[in-house]
């Protein structure tokens, strides 16, 4: 069975295994999970929000990521931080609901649009609204890397892994990202 452990203080989490017969597999299964939740549900949330627009689906995105690492725990065990795994998870997962989505609103006649609430839109100032506006306008891989980048504030090699393109794609594609960031933004 394979827990988490954490080097030090910081943010790595890795993945230790533990032989099937061994006192605790299972409480030191439900702790190191339990840990994992608690300490990056939130971030992941807000990563998820940033892709998919609205914070319920976001929720329910991390929740089928945590339930998904909960059934696969045993394949988890290569060493590596499960960190990178949540975050490719929560995009790839991001994507899935964006891709049904566009299907759903292929077929419905006469699209509504979620109106922001009035607290959020008072809550933001204007230039954040305008950003968010534009944001939400890009196609969804220039939006992803740009979140990736600059709201989760991960490196190109960390961006490469959670889109699975290469460290190249992702200059170009940020690159190009900003550009069409800036130009919805002047019109």
């Amino acid at each position: 069975m394979t827990v988490l452990s954490q080097a030090g203080g910081g943010e790595d989490v890795g993945l230790v295994t533990l032989r099937p017969g061994e006192a605790g597999a299972g409480a030191a299964q439900e702790d190191a999970l339990g840990y994992l939740y608690r300490a990056h549900r939130l971030s992941l949330v807000r990563l998820a929000v940033l892709l998919v627009g609205d914070q319920s689906t976001a929720e329910d995105v991390v929740q089928d990521v945590f339930t998904a690492v909960c059934r696969r725990w045993r394949v988890l065990d290569d060493g590596r931080s499960v960190l990178p795994y949540l975050r490719r998870a929560v995009v790839n997962r991001a994507r899935s609901v964006l891709r049904r989505r566009r299907v759903a609103n292929a077929f419905r006649p006469d699209p509504q649009r979620h109106a922001d609430s009035a607290e959020d839109t008072v809550l933001l100032a204007s230039e954040h609204r305008e950003v968010l506006a534009a944001l939400r306008r890009l196609a969804p891989r220039q939006r992803e890397v740009l979140v990736l980048r600059y709201w989760a504030g991960l490196s190109e090699a960390e961006i490469a892994e959670a889109m699975d393109i290469s460290k190249g794609a992702v200059k170009s594609m940020t690159h190009r990202s900003l550009a069409a960031l800036r130009k919805r933004m002047e019109s």
